[in-house]
Formats: structure tokens, C-alpha cells, sequence
């Protein structure tokens, strides 16, 4: 999300977009440090954790939050360089969180580190450019006379992840087409691509279309549609992966 943030035309959306994203930041870091705390158990804090131990990884989401936090202060007095010193913070700092969590032990990231790697990440931006999008085309309702520029870097920005996660799970699939061994495994590869890929290329070009006639409320419900079918795919990519220890 907060590499969304950095990419879209920022000066053409009214400050209480960031102000709402940098709450919904402040839930998902507090859920994180939570997660990653003594609170659960050793299973999920080797998952997210990875190299840096739970504790490191807690404080860091803890951090996170507090400049989520800091930040929705700063957009809602209207102080858009402060609050565009937060986005940056909470990009570098969440970027750099992903990568260590690729780094957790499980036979995918121990015989791909590399695939894995640019697979979290790529995933990461595609998930968050496709709520990010959804988001801003509701901000619409309620600034009505904001440009389409940003809504419009959005989508193309929602193309462009799709395509980056196209071409890795197209690596994926390469080195798992020989794994596949059940008829539930070929299913789920399927539904894979078809949610998860296919369709969400299939929303970027019906949002550009119903953007040339300004109709940002019909642009919205189908973004809507893109985020669920973003989060299908990747929640039976994770599956996958875990199962055929390849990064898909």
C-alpha cells in the first residue's frame, strides 16, 4: 500500500485519503506486533518473523505504528510534507520487513531464496495497489471533484503488479508443473491463474474503459471485484507453495 502511495499523484488527492490509509496501517502494524509478540506461539512467530527473531520484529511493527500513527495526526492538520516523510518512513520500513519475513525457514524459501523473495514482494504490491485503487475510487464519493489522474495511475499500476506476478508465478509454475500429482492441486493451480492473474488484468482493462466516461462509481465496484479476486489467488498460491514447496 504504501508503495501505492509513493507512485500515485499525491497533490491531486485531498488530504483525508492519507489520513484513512494511515489509520488502516496503524490496525495491520498493531495486528503484526501482536502476532509477532509472546502473545502466540513459536509456529507464527518463525513465520513472520524470519531472520530477525519475534522480538526485533515486534519493536519494528511497534515502530511502524507509531509512525502510522504520527502520520494520521499530520494529514489531518492538512501538513502534507510531514505526512509525505511518513509515507516514505513507512514504505522503506515495511519493504524492508517483507524481505526478512521472505527469508523464514520453509523448504520454498530454503530452495528458492530468491523467487521467494521477489514472489512476497510482488505479491505485497499487487494486494496493496488493488486496495489501495478500491479505496480511493470510494474517496470519490466523497470528493467528487477530485481529477481521474490518480484513480488512473492506479489502474495502470494494477496492471503493471499483475504483470510483474504474472511472470514470476509463470517461473512457479515451470519448476511445480511436474509436482502437480492430485486433481485438487491442478484445480487450485487453475483457480490460481484464473483468479488471480487472469482475472485481475481483466478489471484493469474494464476500469480504463468505464474511466473514459468519468463513472468513478462503476470503476469502484469493479476494483472491488479485483481485490477479491487478488485475494483468492493468493491465498491459493500460498497453498500451493506450501505444498509443493515452489514458490507460486
Amino acid at each position: 500500500m504504501s508503495l501505492a502511495w509513493c507512485l500515485m499523484p499525491r497533490r491531486h488527492v485531498t488530504d483525508g485519503f492519507f489520513r484513512i490509509q494511515m489509520l488502516i496501517v496503524l490496525g495491520l502494524a498493531v495486528l503484526a506486533a501482536l502476532v509477532t509478540s509472546r502473545l502466540w506461539g513459536g509456529a507464527a512467530q518463525a513465520t513472520i518473523a524470519g531472520p530477525l527473531g519475534p522480538t526485533v520484529t515486534a519493536w519494528s511493527f511497534v515502530c511502524l505504528a507509531g509512525i502510522a500513527y504520527l502520520g494520521s495526526f499530520v494529514w489531518a492538520l492538512g501538513r502534507r510534507s510531514p505526512g509525505t516523510v511518513c509515507i516514505g518512513l513507512i514504505a522503506v520500513l515495511s519493504s524492508a520487513l517483507l524481505g526478512f519475513s521472505s527469508w523464514s525457514i520453509g523448504p520454498a524459501a530454503e530452495k528458492y531464496p530468491g523467487l521467494a523473495m521477489a514472489t512476497e514482494l510482488s505479491t505485497s504490491f499487487l494486494l496493496g495497489v488493488s486496495m489501495v485503487a478500491m479505496l480511493l475510487g470510494h474517496w470519490y464519493l466523497t470528493a467528487s471533484g477530485m481529477p481521474l489522474a490518480p484513480l488512473s495511475r492506479l489502474t495502470t499500476l494494477l496492471g503493471a503488479a499483475t504483470m510483474i506476478r504474472l511472470v514470476l508465478a509463470a517461473v512457479g509454475l515451470a519448476l511445480a508443473g511436474s509436482l502437480l500429482r492430485t486433481g485438487d492441486q491442478t484445480v487450485m493451480m487453475a483457480l490460481r491463474w484464473l483468479a488471480g492473474l487472469v482475472g485481475p488484468l481483466m478489471v484493469v482493462v474494464m476500469v480504463w474503459r468505464i474511466l473514459k466516461y468519468h463513472n468513478t462509481q462503476s470503476a469502484t465496484g469493479v476494483l472491488y471485484v479485483g481485490v477479491m479476486l487478488t485475494l483468492i489467488g493468493e491465498l491459493t498460491a500460498t497453498l500451493l507453495s506450501r505444498e509443493l514447496c515452489v514458490p507460486v
